[in-house]
């Protein structure tokens, strides 16, 4: 069972074996600024096998105008369209992406949100893939059976706006901020009204996980970095943020991959944060 990254190999592996119908794999390919960008390229050529899922329709839930731009979505509706795509409570599910990993982390993180173990991250996502020589397709996966997974109580946790401000006004706490630095600065704002950050929130560049080639970082770099921000705190003090929730979670699998469990995530992100009329925000470097 693979439940944080696999690699080409070990996935081409298991894709040509005897075991390959307990495998479902996962294109979660997207462009924030192009929404149907991640399916356009799916069509022009996926892993063989693998079905496309949307960030904005299988993996969120239904936006208010306060509850940011990718909110989680209901548990059980979630667990029943992966179902539908041939899931079950043995299913190793494999998700990859054209991004480094930024959104099929999401999927990872969800997929653990609702009790589901056998989940992992392609290392390097399409591009290792295609880099390896393995080939791809254009053609739609075949028929699977409806495979029954449902939503059971996972490990991730979870803070609301409210509770975050509490676990804010008790100090106790480390927020680390997925964004890129000029986001986190309130420079270059494009996906949210107000440019800045949460108070007192640290930045974690998410692509700062990765190496040149796009795969994570060996778990003891990983580690180290991390546990620099930890200031002595265990990692269960750690609240993920990011824009919308999408690449914290990155940070999530990061952190899961060097060993420090147990953070949670603060799902509306910054897009739910700098909504709320009473929000204080912060501009400039992390002090």
């Amino acid at each position: 069972m693979y439940t944080t990254l696999i690699d080409v190999k070990d996935l081409a592996r298991a894709l040509a074996g005897p075991g390959r119908d307990g495998v479902l794999v996962l294109d979660c390919g997207f462009d924030l600024a192009d929404p149907g960008a991640g399916r356009r390229q799916y069509e022009a050529g996926h892993i063989p096998g693998a079905a496309y899922v949307h960030l904005d329709d299988t993996l969120s839930g239904a936006k208010t105008g306060m509850n940011g731009r990718h909110p989680l979505p209901d548990r059980k509706a979630f667990a029943a369209a992966l179902g539908a795509l041939g899931a079950s409570s043995a299913t190793q599910i494999v998700a990859y992406d054209n991004a480094g990993g930024m959104y099929a982390a999401r999927l990872w993180w969800l997929l653990r949100w609702i009790g589901h173990e056998a989940v992992a991250v392609l290392d390097g996502g399409i591009v290792a893939w295609k880099a390896a020589g393995q080939a791809l397709s254009t053609a739609p996966p075949a028929p699977r059976a409806p495979g029954g997974l449902t939503a059971r109580d996972g490990r991730q946790r979870t803070l609301t706006y409210g509770e975050l401000r509490d676990a804010l006004a008790a100090g106790d706490r480390v927020v680390l901020d997925a964004r890129a630095p000029d986001r986190y600065r309130g420079e270059n704002e494009t996906m949210d009204k107000v440019g800045g950050h949460i108070p007192g929130a640290r930045n974690r560049f998410f692509r700062d996980n990765l190496d040149a080639d796009g795969r994570f970082l060996p778990p003891e770099q990983l580690r180290q970095a991390f546990t620099a921000h930890l200031d002595g705190r265990a990692p269960a003090a750690v609240i993920n943020q990011c824009g919308s929730g999408v690449t914290a979670c990155h940070n999530l699998l990061a952190m899961e991959i060097a060993g420090l469990t147990g953070a949670a995530l603060y799902p509306g992100s910054w897009s739910e944060w700098s909504a709320q009329p009473d929000a204080p925000v912060t501009t400039g470097p992390d002090a």
